[in-house]
């Protein structure tokens, strides 16, 4: 079954956000979020989790990423359709500004 990459985007780092929140509104969240993995069964091969201290690596050396991706999850799924699909209603489409980007793992020939 093909492999999905799902990516969380917001404007505001995942840090950030787990530090203005209430404990009250963090528990209400992370149910939300398990509702959801609920909804998705076996098809959710690992919840993620969210990411910080990000860092961009070049030629030239390593700095702070600057980009918005604040967690990921892993899917399995028989199609990007399905994939797609399976993040009808996610919590995280709640915060203002916040995309999902699913990408489909390839297989690399010979491996």
């Amino acid at each position: 079954m093909p492999k999905f990459v799902v990516l969380y985007n917001a404007p505001q780092s995942a840090e950030a956000t787990m530090e203005n929140n209430d404990p009250a509104a963090a528990a209400e969240g992370m149910k939300l979020w398990m509702d959801w993995a609920g909804r998705t069964g076996a098809h959710l091969s690992d919840m993620g989790a969210p990411l910080g201290n990000g860092q961009e690596i070049t030629p030239a050396g390593a700095s702070a990423a600057n980009a918005a991706v604040g967690g990921y999850s892993l899917l399995e799924a028989d199609s990007v359709e399905q994939a797609v699909a399976l993040m009808d209603g996610h919590p995280h489409l709640m915060m203002p500004g916040a995309s999902i980007h699913v990408f489909e793992a390839l297989a690399i020939p010979g491996m």
